[in-house]
């Protein structure tokens, strides 16, 4: 039987047996919100969604932007699924599972379902796009000195394997326009793309992607966006930003299961962006050894291959189904009033704030240096004397302190912080 008979298939038959295996629920319930609005200042509220979290309050948890911890309603899907599935030895790739996640996926990103793909994390759909465009020797590819690692790596492996050339330019923090300028000069006749990030994992900078995208058309040019610090955090709409493909884990403000990401492959480049890695399930209808008969998968499924822990899939659709409920511009009001909050009290104190300088610049991540001590020193203190999980920033030269502001912190935690680096700096004179 092929697997793609198999996936829409096979668990039919087994219904049954999971429902009467299944473990109930062992912890609290999510109560549906629909998505309504919300005051960032709605105390009662946000301590609800706070209580989703079997997170310790041992210390104060600020690298979402690193890892992001998941909720009960995530935790218990990847539960269930995993002891459904262990108790009747199936994989449990269904078709009807993969097209319910990737719906709930599309809708939290303005995309369509078929547009998306499932990988492990960012890197891998970065890498994807990167070893996938048809690019020649002395093709350019333009990026910032912000990247974070994982977009950084495949693009010099490229370079050195395929003699591709890769043109920078340093993120202005002061001004949108600045940033889409920079871009403009280092275009030439030999740019093919533009690679980068949608929020910077260094500063939390957010670049003004829809003008970019609207750059990128006017020079043809292939747009790539790595979208690991932005998914969860703020609203997303591809179709808006324009990019040709773009790609983020499931592990950070998504609050998925570590080891999910998802990639976007806009429907008119899917035969542009040439998959390199295939196997079962990158293929549609009949494939034939002897004839050399074989389909690509007309959707973005074409980049996934082989089998895949299918628990951790449907824990990334509870996320999506979390995030929302709780909806996407609720969450980013909240998560912005902390971070203006924190940025306040910082400059008070006299910290200097790496991140924009600009509003519409800022998201909630907050990277800032206190005068006269090593960012490891700082990061330590934090961590030893008051408790606070914070990461430290060495990309594109800075030596920062990041904060990472999400859905379960609250405005008690930003007082907190504030008074911890005001007592550093006391103790440090």
């Amino acid at each position: 039987m092929h697997r793609r008979r198999f996936l829409q298939t096979t668990l039919g038959g087994f219904a049954g047996i999971a429902g009467l295996n299944a473990l109930p629920l062992r912890t609290r319930r999510w109560p549906a919100h629909g998505g309504k609005p919300v005051s960032p200042e709605d105390t009662a509220f946000w301590q609800q969604v706070r209580n989703q979290f079997p997170l310790t309050r041992k210390r104060i948890y600020l690298n979402t932007g690193g890892l992001g911890p998941s909720p009960y309603p995530v935790i218990d899907t990847v539960r269930r699924k995993t002891d459904t599935l262990e108790r009747i030895s199936e994989s449990g790739h269904t078709h009807a599972l993969w097209q319910e996640v990737k719906s709930s996926c599309a809708r939290l990103l303005g995309c369509s379902p078929e547009e998306l793909a499932l990988t492990r994390n960012t890197t891998e759909g970065i890498n994807i796009v990167c070893h996938g465009l048809p690019l020649e020797a002395g093709d350019e590819v333009i990026t910032s000195t912000h990247e974070h690692v994982g977009n950084t790596l495949a693009w010099l492996l490229r370079q050195k394997k395929d003699g591709i050339r890769i043109r920078t330019f340093e993120p202005s923090m002061l001004s949108a326009q600045e940033n889409v300028q920079r871009i403009e000069k280092l275009i030439t006749p030999r740019t093919r793309v533009l690679s980068l990030m949608h929020v910077s994992t260094a500063t939390g900078h957010v670049l003004p992607l829809r003008t970019i995208g609207e750059l990128a058309k006017q020079h043809k040019l292939w747009f790539f966006v790595d979208g690991a610090q932005a998914a969860g955090m703020l609203p997303v709409d591809l179709a808006e930003i324009g990019c040709h493909a773009w790609a983020t884990s499931g592990h950070k403000w998504l609050l998925g299961p570590k080891g999910t990401g998802l990639l976007y492959v806009r429907k008119d480049m899917l035969d542009t962006i040439s998959a390199q890695w295939i196997g079962a399930y990158s293929n549609s209808g009949t494939f034939d050894i002897r004839t050399g008969e074989f389909h690509l998968h007309p959707s973005a499924q074409r980049y996934e291959y082989g089998t895949v822990n299918t628990a951790l899939v449907a824990g990334l659709g509870a996320a999506a189904r979390f995030l929302l409920d709780i909806g996407p511009e609720n969450i980013w009001r909240h998560n912005l009033a902390l971070a203006n909050k924190l940025r306040a009290g910082l400059r008070e104190l006299g910290c200097e704030d790496l991140s924009a300088q600009y509003p519409e610049g800022s998201s909630a991540m907050v990277t800032f240096r206190v005068p006269g001590m090593a960012r490891a020193e700082v990061q330590n203190l934090l961590a030893s004397k008051y408790k606070l999980r914070t990461r430290g920033v060495y990309e594109g030269g800075l030596d920062g302190v990041r904060i990472s502001l999400h859905l379960f912190n609250s405005f008690e935690e930003i007082d907190r912080i504030i008074e911890a680096v005001a007592a550093i700096k006391k103790h440090r004179k």
